[in-house]
């Protein structure tokens, strides 16, 4: 019988693995405030592929990091899809990061973001509503 502590671990749950994607994607600036049916079976794959949670978020936060444009620069267009996110997976199981590095990515993103105008990283529903 599957303990209901393993249910809940990322590393061993398919649903709450793609739940802990979602959620960082989600949490990413310049992502559409709800995922889609596509986003899902990304984040499963790389579950079915035995991609780490940490992989994962590196992957993001190094992608949105490299978005971020100077001032006076035009925005790039808004991401709309977690499959945007997949060559930077294959680049960081390719090359792995050093441990802490993640939290690095973090606080750089975290300052940039709130350097630049909230309106540029905000949250607002895309065109067709998600």
């Amino acid at each position: 019988m599957t303990s209901a502590a393993s249910l809940l671990d990322p590393a061993s749950s398919p649903t709450a693995y793609v739940v802990s994607v979602l959620t960082l994607y989600g949490d990413m600036p310049d992502t559409p405030l709800r995922s889609n049916p596509q986003d899902q079976k990304q984040a499963r794959s790389w579950f079915d592929r035995g991609i780490s949670l940490p992989v994962v978020e590196t992957a993001l936060l190094l992608a949105s990091l490299r978005r971020i444009r100077p001032p006076g620069v035009p925005p790039l267009p808004r991401i709309r899809s977690l499959a945007y996110f997949q060559p930077v997976v294959e680049e960081v199981l390719e090359n792995p990061v050093p441990e802490g590095y993640a939290q690095y990515l973090r606080f750089k993103l975290r300052g940039l973001v709130d350097k630049t105008n909230p309106a540029d990283v905000q949250k607002t529903p895309l065109p067709d509503g998600r």
